[in-house]
């Protein structure tokens, strides 16, 4: 089982080039939908974060409000590391069962894994093959992020605070696509970066 592990800086285009990876029929395991999939109305990690954190987080129709917790936990660190300490576990091994099921069903030249957190946290030291980042500058980082997701310049510094500097992801990555341009010049190069990952996992076989 070969697998890349993609990840990037809020705003880097990672979700994109996912699907162009996706388009390209490689398939994804991506930590954030697994994320949302586990918080979702029903789950049992929804009603942990209503227990630790407080109903003021749920909504009346006893969804998660996303943005609230999102505000919340990166106003403050100890919050945070409570929040990361209930997903993280759970996030971990539901990708570990999502990349077996991925090789046992199509038997794929090679799999991704989405992961944003990826240098942050070693529990997938070992788990991929390859890391490749999505990067582009920082000023374009943070406009995409507020045009996407709406929020404030403040909440987008202080998420780009909590993860690795975009020196030391440069300094980690096996492979890097600039990703400044159209979303043209994007599926173009993962197009060509798939060509050579494919290469590269038959030369491993």
């Amino acid at each position: 089982m070969f697998i890349i592990a993609l990840t990037g800086g809020i705003g880097s285009g990672k979700s994109e080039a996912a699907k162009q990876f996706a388009l390209l029929g490689v398939p994804i395991v991506d930590a954030d939908v697994i994320a949302h999939e586990l918080t979702a109305i029903g789950q049992p990690i929804l009603a942990d974060i209503s227990r630790i954190f407080g109903a003021y987080f749920i909504t009346h129709e006893g969804a998660l409000d996303r943005a609230k917790l999102r505000a919340h936990v990166f106003a403050n660190l100890n919050e945070r590391l409570k929040l990361e300490a209930l997903l993280h576990p759970a996030i971990h091994d539901r990708a570990l069962q999502q990349l077996a099921e991925n090789e046992a069903k199509f038997h794929p030249a090679y799999q991704i894994l989405v992961m944003p957190l990826l240098f942050e946290n070693n529990r997938y030291d070992g788990v991929a093959d390859k890391t490749l980042v999505i990067d582009c500058d920082e000023n374009l980082q943070m406009e995409r992020a507020m045009v996407r997701s709406n929020m404030s310049e403040k909440e987008v510094k202080a998420m780009m605070a909590a993860q690795v500097s975009r020196a030391t992801r440069l300094e980690c990555a096996d492979e890097v696509i600039e990703n400044d341009g159209t979303l043209a010049d994007l599926t173009e190069k993962v197009v060509s970066i798939h060509k050579k990952f494919i290469k590269t996992c038959i030369v491993s076989k």
